[in-house]
């Protein structure tokens, strides 16, 4: 008994160290050899597209200029396509006017990084998510909530600066209540498969007035303001900014956008 036992033993020893090494080329193959020379880790190609920047504006060169305060060419309303009845003012800049409607863009998007200028109104009209209240929307359906919070509170996954009902912003950035406001946005957009199912799920990053909110946020679907977020396969989709019809009294300025 004890022979058959020794025999065994000896047999799954030669086995062991048999699978061994026999996985030991394959282990051998990924190691890669330590550089010994500078140049060896250097990459020459592609080279990256130059891109300058105004002095004036801050506008990179490969921008597209969305609004500049010259006029609505690139927009139009989102109800019927229709010229947008919004209210071109004299420094440049474009106020929501209450009830005409959302506005959108003629061109559609995927992903971007985008800048846009907003400020709330001087006036305090209301109060909640009904002060200054607005948004823009990437591909028409993802909202970084615009809103005036300053002495004014509400449900903090609807304040500035969050992705609407679905992100609580990591500190609020607000200006004071009608001063110009910065949004500076990455936003990558979902990738579904052949049968329209998610394969990659949207992120985003906003920097309000230079101060990370956003930190490459997961969209888990749609900013609904009622329900679940959901995705529906889609492809390049307008931005979109918002008419809250409450007389919110937001006014824009400065919007350009680099397709990413």
């Amino acid at each position: 008994m004890k022979k058959i036992i020794l025999l065994f033993s000896i047999g799954f020893f030669v086995l062991s160290c048999k699978q061994s090494t026999e996985k030991e080329p394959a282990i051998l193959e990924q190691q890669v050899e330590e550089p010994t020379k500078p140049e060896e880790t250097e990459i020459w190609e592609p080279k990256p597209p130059t891109v300058s920047v105004d002095s004036e504006t801050g506008i990179p060169s490969d921008a597209i200029i969305l609004f500049d305060g010259s006029d609505f060419n690139e927009w139009i309303s989102s109800k019927d396509s229709t010229e947008v009845q919004w209210i071109l003012n004299e420094d440049k800049s474009m106020t929501v006017k209450n009830k005409a409607g959302d506005i959108q863009t003629k061109q559609n998007f995927g992903s971007v990084q985008l800048h846009l200028e907003w400020k709330s109104s001087e006036e305090v009209r209301a109060d909640g998510q009904n002060r200054s209240n607005s948004g823009v929307f990437l591909q028409n359906r993802y909202e970084v909530q615009i809103l005036d919070n300053n002495d004014n509170e509400t449900y903090v996954n609807g304040q500035v600066g969050s992705i609407y009902k679905q992100s609580i912003p990591l500190v609020k950035a607000s200006s004071k209540t009608g001063n110009w406001n910065t949004y500076d946005i990455i936003y990558h957009q979902p990738i579904f498969d052949k049968n329209g199912q998610i394969e990659q799920k949207a992120t985003i990053t906003v920097l309000h007035n230079g101060v990370l909110v956003q930190d490459n946020f997961t969209l888990e679907g749609t900013t609904e303001y009622i329900g679940w977020p959901k995705y529906n396969a889609h492809g390049e989709q307008p931005i979109k900014l918002q008419d809250h019809q409450d007389n919110s009294g937001v006014s824009y300025r400065n919007i350009w956008v680099r397709r990413l």
